[in-house]
């Protein structure tokens, strides 16, 4: 199985190695790593994976991998993506470390660095969902240069903002989260947490979709069990102890990597708003891009979403400036990339060559 052992910890009399777990999807030399949400694991990226490669399939090649990949700069002009997914620490078949303070952010995006330094990645579009995209924003501010560009899914600036609105609805659903001990009674609250009431009511043959989600949820979870309840405070409290400096801000957003905030409209989760505030602070760098759908918008609207990311992946292999990013249409499709490559192409060929005399 390909681990990547990032750091060290101690627990009781001995030290233990922390290990990431991760699969590889694709070939290609533009690369993409994405970095999934709170008590997510990689397979909650498939739609995304098959969007950008084609296939769920993993590629790995463990042995060796840094050593094969040692010259990828993630944004060659060759054909293909190729794509990595990990468990952050503390789910999936990642370490579980015992103490809080060995969550946050900031250590969490030195995980997503040494998951490329062990890939022999030098750089990468980052894609980031929920604490994902926190975690991103970290990597962001503190290795600017590995990144090509930046996507922040139902993002928030951390803390209070991670606080969700306070209605009937969500006082419900986070009594039953707490109560939940079942996979049965975690995948009823999960499935209105992340999802809108219309998608879930939709009818898909003989059932809805609420009722096919649920199948799959409950033995999704019974497979892998649930979330271990250190993993689940750790993460927490990297989200609770976010927070982006104005210093790291002014670093994001004049590193010269595009960035796009996309998010879902009815998210429950993590709200419109809080995102919103996030892009304007970007600026000129980050375009916004709001959907149907809720916090899992990905899985509500994959073509969107997977358009959404192509379209920056585009945009910055065609060296597309900050400011005519940002000042795209929200919720604009890939023809305006293709448009602005389109003319890039004309401005090449119709710019006067230079010839030298030929020396008699």
């Amino acid at each position: 199985m390909p681990y990547c052992e990032v750091d060290r910890y101690q627990s009781g009399d001995k030290w233990e190695g922390v290990r990431l777990f991760y699969r590889r999807y694709g070939r290609g030399a533009t690369k993409v790593l994405l970095v999934v949400g709170l008590a997510g694991t990689h397979d909650s990226w498939g739609l995304q994976i098959k969007g950008l490669t084609g296939s769920v399939e993993p590629t790995d090649e463990e042995a060796g991998a840094g050593a094969a990949a040692a010259d990828d700069d993630g944004e060659g002009e060759g054909p293909g993506i190729e794509v990595c997914a990990f468990d952050n620490r503390g789910v999936g078949r990642s370490s579980i470390l015992p103490h809080k303070s060995s969550y946050s952010t900031a250590i969490m995006a030195r995980d997503a660095l040494a998951v490329m330094d062990h890939l022999g990645w030098k750089k990468a579009h980052v894609f980031g969902h929920s604490m994902g995209a926190m975690i991103s924003c970290k990597l962001a501010a503190i290795a600017p240069h590995r990144l090509c560009s930046l996507g922040l899914l139902n993002v928030t600036g951390g803390g209070l903002e991670c606080l969700p609105k306070v209605d009937g609805q969500m006082l419900s659903l986070a009594f039953r989260f707490l109560r939940a001990k079942t996979p049965e009674e975690r995948a009823h609250v999960d499935l209105e947490t992340h999802y809108t009431k219309e998608y879930l009511d939709e009818k898909l043959e003989s059932c809805t979709r609420r009722a096919i989600l649920y199948k799959e949820y409950v033995k999704n979870i019974s497979a892998s069990g649930m979330q271990s309840s250190c993993g689940f405070e750790g993460q927490v409290n990297a989200c609770w102890t976010h927070k982006l400096t104005t210093k790291e801000l002014d670093t994001i957003r004049g590193a010269g990597f595009l960035v796009s905030v996309i998010h879902g409209r009815s998210d429950i989760i993590a709200q419109l708003c809080h995102a919103k505030r996030l892009a304007d602070r970007l600026l000129p760098a980050a375009r916004m891009v709001d959907l149907q759908g809720a916090h899992l918008v990905s899985h509500e609207r994959p073509e969107e979403v997977n358009n959404a990311m192509m379209d920056l992946i585009k945009a910055t292999k065609s060296a597309m400036k900050p400011h005519e990013w940002s000042s795209q249409p929200e919720n604009t499709s890939g023809l305006i990339v293709m448009g602005f490559e389109h003319m890039r192409n004309i401005v090449r060929v119709m710019k006067p060559v230079r010839v030298a005399a030929i020396e008699s």
